[in-house]
């Protein structure tokens, strides 16, 4: 089965980059194509262009925009994650940091479905890890 993962980035360097450790502040979403194997056959870097950064809207609808089967992160806040849920969009949470790695541990079924959002105090911005 073909995959279209998205993982939020801190990088535009490809399978380099460093996943960011929480998806609506993430600079950049790498979008990586999987064939039926599981080859990379194509791999993109997006600007997030959402309200954290001075844009207009959520990560959330940008990424479903993009048509993606799976999403890849190590933290997100509850009303994205319920967002992709009710989407029918796999959320998995990596604890490793980069893309190359995550994609690997993605093939090996080693990555967890996330369950629970992230909960943000107003005072100070807490990372689910």
């Amino acid at each position: 089965m073909k995959e279209r993962i998205v993982i939020p980035t801190v990088e535009n360097s490809g399978l380099d980059a460093r996943i960011s450790e929480h998806f609506g502040r993430a600079p950049y979403f790498t979008v990586i194509d999987l064939d039926e194997e599981g080859n990379v056959i194509s791999i993109n870097t997006i600007l997030n262009t959402g309200e954290h950064f001075g844009g207009r809207g959520k990560a959330k609808d940008q990424i479903l925009t993009l048509n993606p089967t799976v999403i890849i992160v190590q933290g997100m806040g509850p009303g994205a994650l319920m967002g992709f849920q009710e989407a029918k969009i796999a959320v998995l949470r990596s604890n490793t940091e980069i893309l190359k790695d995550i994609i690997s541990a993605f093939k090996e079924d080693k990555l967890e479905e996330l369950t629970e959002g992230c909960h943000h105090s107003s005072q100070k911005e807490m990372y689910c890890r």
